[in-house]
């Protein structure tokens, strides 16, 4: 599976994608929302020669567009509206609070910083892959 990862911290970019690897999947990773931002912008003019992402693991709060932004543009975008999203913060939101962002930007799941363990996190992950694709 192909995996969009968009963090803008680099330990938490490169660990995520190095699990990501370790399970299986490939990655395109980003550091800011802003490049994942331009990468939308290729994917929806027709340009972008990679193959395009089927699950998306992004921070919320980034330099350039937010990670709910980007989720939000996501779900607008053709070949890419229906891929499992899953949202990063360290910020604690409130329960309505969490609620309302997952109703705005359609996202599967907001999960919070410090990352859980290398094995709960993959369970976590696949779950959400698993309900999504399988749901």
């Amino acid at each position: 599976m192909h995996w969009m990862i968009a963090e803008d911290e680099i330990d938490i970019r490169n660990l995520v994608a190095t699990m990501a690897s370790v399970w299986g999947h490939t990655t395109v990773a980003f550091e800011s929302g802003q490049k994942a931002w331009d990468f939308m912008d290729a994917v929806e003019a027709g340009t972008n020669q990679d193959p395009l992402p089927e699950f998306a693991l992004m921070d919320i709060r980034m330099p350039g567009y937010t990670g709910d932004l980007v989720a939000e543009r996501i779900r607008r975008t053709p070949g890419m509206e229906s891929i499992p999203i899953v949202l990063m913060t360290a910020f604690a939101l409130t329960e309505p609070e969490r609620q309302a962002m997952i109703a705005r930007t359609g996202v599967d799941k907001v999960i919070y910083k410090p990352l859980p363990e290398f094995t709960e996190l993959k369970d976590l992950l696949h779950d959400v892959i698993d309900s999504k694709t399988n749901g």
